[in-house]
């Protein structure tokens, strides 16, 4: 189980969360020494360069594990269409150097994209399933990329995928079906505008905490909290959740575990890390009581 933030270059979390006197250089440093994991928010604005990667990759310790948002620019600007190429420049960008650390990839649709199966499918199609398979599909990115790009695989570990919907035409079971078809994971995303989905569609269940009453800025208290920790270890035991809205019309087969994956998302009144530390402390009670 990772419990962790969405991003950690926050103006406002300096002297706050962040020492005072602490460089604003050394913040992933401090933020991954209280977090296990961080949802890497720029690769869906721009393009990053290996360099960053590289960077990021040396600042925090050996078991951490990055979540890497996939671009805008397949999901919300081209919406799936004629993205071979793009989706080539996202893994040739250097998100390779991250290695071990690589952890699920999150692709996030834009509230006015619509279930649309055969679309989904092919893109589902499309994406690596493992560092190799990312490597060799990065070597069709176009020539922007000729002089800055990373494809050097050492060891070819898994890569998991993840999707996060925010329109009411996915709450169905031909969605689930198809994610579970191609071991996607379904996001379960916390937030009063978007749906709510407890499905566990893959090996593992991720999860994006953005503030169940005000986007982006409500905290979570200690019955919210409560809640959340308990489905997590429902999750990581490989149960499911029976206390939200499920599409699908069967559960998911049954494990002896899963990994999960929670970001807090609420990074206005700098909730986000205050809220994760307090998850964190959660669902450790729980495992120690079991």
């Amino acid at each position: 189980m990772r419990i962790g933030i969405s991003g950690w270059r926050y103006k406002g979390w300096r002297g706050v969360f962040y020492p005072k006197n602490l460089a604003q250089r050394r913040e992933l440093e401090f933020a991954s020494r209280r977090f296990n994991t961080i949802e890497l928010n720029g690769s869906f604005y721009s393009l990053q360069r290996p360099s960053s990667f590289e960077t990021w990759c040396a600042e925090t310790p050996d078991d951490f594990v990055f979540a890497v948002k996939g671009s805008r620019y397949i999901t919300h600007m081209l919406k799936l269409r004629n993205i071979e190429v793009p989706l080539a420049n996202f893994f040739a960008q250097g998100v390779l150097r991250l290695g071990p650390k690589l952890g699920p990839v999150l692709w996030q649709f834009p509230p006015n994209f619509k279930f649309e199966a055969e679309k989904l499918d092919a893109f589902f199609r499309l994406l690596p399933r493992t560092q190799k398979e990312a490597a060799e599909l990065g070597r069709l990115h176009d020539k922007r990329l000729d002089q800055r790009s990373w494809l050097e695989v050492k060891r070819s570990f898994r890569l998991r995928h993840a999707v996060e919907i925010r329109h009411d035409s996915f709450a169905c079971d031909a969605f689930i079906q198809m994610l579970r078809h191609h071991d996607v994971g379904l996001v379960v995303a916390d937030t009063v505008e978007w749906p709510l989905l407890m499905d566990v569609t893959a090996d593992f269940v991720y999860c994006r905490l953005h503030g169940s009453e005000q986007l982006y800025a409500s905290g979570y208290e200690d019955e919210a909290l409560d809640r959340w920790a308990r489905r997590i270890a429902s999750w990581a035991a490989g149960g499911e959740v029976r206390d939200g809205k499920r599409a699908g019309d069967i559960d998911a087969p049954k494990r002896k575990k899963r990994d999960v994956f929670v970001y807090f998302d609420n990074d206005m009144k700098v909730r986000a890390p205050v809220d994760a530390q307090a998850l964190q402390t959660r669902v450790k009670k729980l495992l120690e009581a079991s």
